[in-house]
C-alpha cells in the first residue's frame, strides 16, 4: 500500500479537530476558527426580482421598496453633501406564523449588503431562549454572543415579545436582554441591523415595555394572513418542487379547506398549507401502497404525481380537525 502524504495526513489531523471543536463548542464558536463560507452576492435588481417573485404579500412587498428608495436616496444626497436624514434601520415586523416575515428578513439582508451598508448582509435568527439565561449574569453574556454573530448583517429575533413576557418578575431576566440589546445596537450602529417580529397585538405591548424600543424601531412592516388564492398558490409550489400535480377535484377540495379556515393569531398560513401538503403526501402512499386493484409495480409515473380529493380529506383529518366539513367549522391551531 503507497505511503500517505504528510500533507493529506496534517489536513485529515485538522478536519478531525475541527469536528471535535464543532461537537464540544458549537457551531457558532467553530465558525471563529475557519473561513466563513458565504454565498455568492447577488445584484440589487436581482434580489428585488426574487421579492417580486414571492406569492402575495403585495403590501410588504411596496413597503419595502419604499424603504429601500429611501434609503438610495439618502445615499445619493449624502454623496451630494446634503444633510442625510437620521433613520432608524431597524424594523419591525408584525404578523401571523407562516406569513413570509424570515424569508423577507434574509432578502433584506442581502439587499442592505447590496447597497453597501452592510459588509456581510447574512442573517442570524434568534428567539428567547438564544438570548436569556437561566442564570445571573447569563444573559448579557448570550445576548452579547448572538449580536456579535450577527454583526455585519441582520439580527432577526423571533417572537420577540416573549422577551419582556415576565416583565416586572426580578426572576425573569428577558428585560436584561433588551436592555444589553439597545446598548449594543447603539454601539455597533453602523454594523447591524435588528429586525423584531411576532403577533401584532403582542409585539405592540413589547414596544411599549421600553421607553428606548420605540425609539429604536420607528418602522412596522405588517404582513398580512395570505388568501385562500395564495393559499392553494402556496401548495401549487410546493408540488411543482416535489414533482406532484394536484387533481381538479383535489384543488376544489383544498379550495374548501383553506376558505373554512379563520385567519386569526395562530393560523399558520404557509406553515399549515406545507403541513396539510405532506400528509396529503402521507396520505396518497397509503392510498397506493394499499390498492388492491393496481400493485405498486404496474404505477405509471401520472399516478405517482397525482393526488386526489380523498388525499386531501385525509391530511385534514390526519390535521386532528376531523372531516373537511369540521375544519370549515373551526379554525386550524398549530399543534402546540
Amino acid at each position: 500500500m503507497p505511503s500517505r502524504n504528510p500533507l493529506e495526513d496534517a489536513a485529515d489531523a485538522l478536519r478531525q479537530l475541527g469536528e471535535r471543536v464543532r461537537q464540544t463548542v458549537g457551531d457558532e464558536f467553530a465558525e471563529q476558527f475557519g473561513p466563513k463560507q458565504t454565498e455568492p452576492p447577488k445584484t440589487l435588481e436581482e434580489l428585488q426580482r426574487e421579492l417580486d417573485s414571492l406569492t402575495g404579500l403585495e403590501s410588504v412587498k411596496d413597503q419595502v421598496r419604499a424603504l429601500l428608495a429611501f434609503l438610495e436616496v439618502q445615499a445619493r444626497r449624502q454623496e451630494h453633501g446634503l444633510a442625510e436624514v437620521a433613520t432608524s434601520q431597524h424594523l419591525v415586523f408584525l404578523g401571523n406564523p407562516g406569513t413570509g416575515k424570515t424569508t423577507v428578513a434574509r432578502l433584506l439582508a442581502q439587499m442592505y449588503r447590496a447597497m453597501g451598508l452592510l459588509k456581510r448582509g447574512h442573517l442570524v435568527e434568534v428567539d428567547r431562549a438564544g438570548l436569556v439565561g437561566e442564570y445571573v449574569g447569563t444573559t448579557a453574556i448570550k445576548t452579547d454572543r448572538a449580536v456579535k454573530r450577527a454583526l455585519d448583517g441582520v439580527l432577526f429575533i423571533d417572537e420577540a415579545y416573549a422577551l419582556t413576557r415576565g416583565h416586572g418578575d426580578e426572576r425573569d431576566f428577558g428585560p436584561e436582554a433588551v436592555e444589553t440589546l439597545l446598548k449594543r445596537m447603539e454601539d455597533y450602529r453602523h454594523r447591524l441591523v435588528v429586525i423584531v417580529a411576532g403577533y401584532p397585538v403582542l409585539m405592540r405591548r413589547f414596544l411599549e415595555s421600553n421607553p428606548g424600543l420605540r425609539s429604536r424601531f420607528s418602522r412596522e412592516i405588517v404582513f398580512p394572513d395570505y388568501s385562500t388564492q395564495e393559499l392553494l398558490a402556496i401548495t401549487r409550489r410546493f408540488a411543482d418542487v416535489s414533482e406532484y400535480e394536484l387533481e381538479p377535484d383535489a384543488e376544489r377540495e383544498l379550495r374548501g379547506v383553506f376558505d373554512g379556515v379563520a385567519r386569526g393569531e395562530g393560523f399558520g398560513n404557509a406553515r399549515f398549507a406545507r403541513t396539510l401538503f405532506e400528509h396529503a403526501l402521507n396520505a396518497q402512499a397509503v392510498r397506493l401502497a394499499g390498492s388492491r386493484e393496481q400493485p405498486l409495480d404496474s404505477l405509471q409515473p401520472h399516478d405517482l404525481k397525482a393526488l386526489a380529493a380523498s388525499d386531501i380529506v385525509a391530511a385534514a383529518q390526519a390535521l386532528g380537525e376531523g372531516s373537511v366539513a369540521a375544519i370549515r367549522r373551526r379554525p386550524w391551531r398549530r399543534p402546540a
